[in-house]
């Protein structure tokens, strides 16, 4: 199990230690310094492994069963908890952020046996950073999507912008407006 821009290590975290049964490793690919220091701390005692390395551009031999794919994003869906948000991004920044997904999502994939699953993630309920992230992928690459509202039950998730996908809503679930995808590797 892989998971990538992997800081501060929550979500690292919690995959490690759902897979100590299975005997699962993971391994956290995180850039910043820093933030790669964070996950070794917030994993300390669970079967992690810590690359600080881009995504993008790791030695990693390909053949993960899963990827978690936590891209960097506007932010938008993370208002409530980070309203300085709203100043901190302008709407220009939103091509360079898609490009950067459509590469760190590209680079999961890359990873991922056939057979495999990348889910990938973002705190933000922008389109272009969303479904259009996706939709790329589903074009470009030998992957199709699964239905990743089984993951999220028992949230009642309603008619959402794409049936396969999970968006969800601070005034209707009480999180960040986060959105997750689901793709199989295809041989």
């Amino acid at each position: 199990m892989a998971g990538l821009c992997a800081g501060p290590g929550g979500k690292t975290a919690l995959l490690a230690a759902l897979g100590i049964d299975s005997g699962a490793r993971v391994t956290a690919v995180e850039p910043s310094q820093v933030r790669a220091e964070l996950v070794a701390e917030n994993t300390r005692g669970l079967p992690v492994d810590v690359l600080r390395v881009d995504a993008r551009h790791t030695d990693l031999e390909p053949g993960f069963d899963r990827v978690l794919v936590d891209v960097p994003c506007t932010g938008l869906g993370a208002l409530r908890r980070r309203p300085e948000a709203r100043w901190r991004r302008q709407p220009a920044d939103v091509p360079a952020l898609t490009k950067l997904q459509r590469e760190l999502l590209a680079a999961a994939i890359a990873l991922t046996r056939p057979g495999g699953v990348v889910l990938y993630s973002t705190c933000s309920p922008h389109l272009a950073e969303t479904l259009g992230v996706v939709a790329d992928a589903l074009r470009r690459h030998p992957v199709c999507a699964l239905d990743t509202r089984q993951l999220f039950e028992p949230a009642s998730l309603g008619e959402g912008p794409a049936e396969n996908s999970v968006q969800l809503w601070p005034h209707r679930h009480g999180t960040d407006a986060m959105f997750a995808a689901t793709l199989r590797r295809l041989t």
